[in-house]
């Protein structure tokens, strides 16, 4: 049962999660420099040991996780499901805390915005989308417990 559709949903958004460790989402011009930001935590541009925002990357990576670890509860549809929605509330909390760490920095100029923007709305469209396999699944169990 490994080989469902929503098991390849689930892998693409735990790959796209987990290339916002490497992919940057924003950069910023503020009177420190330019600033990167990654999943990782913001990076300066010019300074060779930066800090790393360690609650930030966990939570990254435990997101990524939690999607690959979701493709082997094929056995529990239900629980599946509630996993995946607590997946897309947990990405849409990264993004919100990744948007409020370039909003504090001093005398913001201006923001690029870098392709690693759109990786967490990839993620909940592939999440949404393994969700709706999940579901057609759970339908056609029931429509064969009905003909037994």
């Amino acid at each position: 049962m490994i080989q469902r559709i929503q098991s390849i949903w689930l892998l693409c958004a735990a790959f796209t999660i987990l290339c916002l460790l490497f992919i940057p989402t924003l950069g910023a011009v503020a009177s420190g420099g330019y600033y990167t930001l990654y999943a990782s935590g913001l990076k300066i541009d010019g300074i060779a040991n930066q800090a790393t925002n360690y609650p930030l990357l966990i939570s990254t990576v435990l997101a990524g996780l939690i999607s690959l670890v979701n493709i082997f509860n094929f056995r529990n549809r239900k629980l599946q499901i509630r996993i995946a929605s607590f997946n897309i509330v947990l990405i849409l909390a990264l993004s919100f805390w990744m948007s409020q760490l370039v909003n504090g920095l001093p005398a913001l100029t201006t923001l690029d915005i870098e392709p690693g923007l759109f990786l967490p709305i990839v993620a909940i469209i592939f999440t949404l989308l393994a969700i709706r396999g999940i579901k057609n699944d759970e339908k056609l169990i029931r429509s064969a417990d009905r003909l037994r």
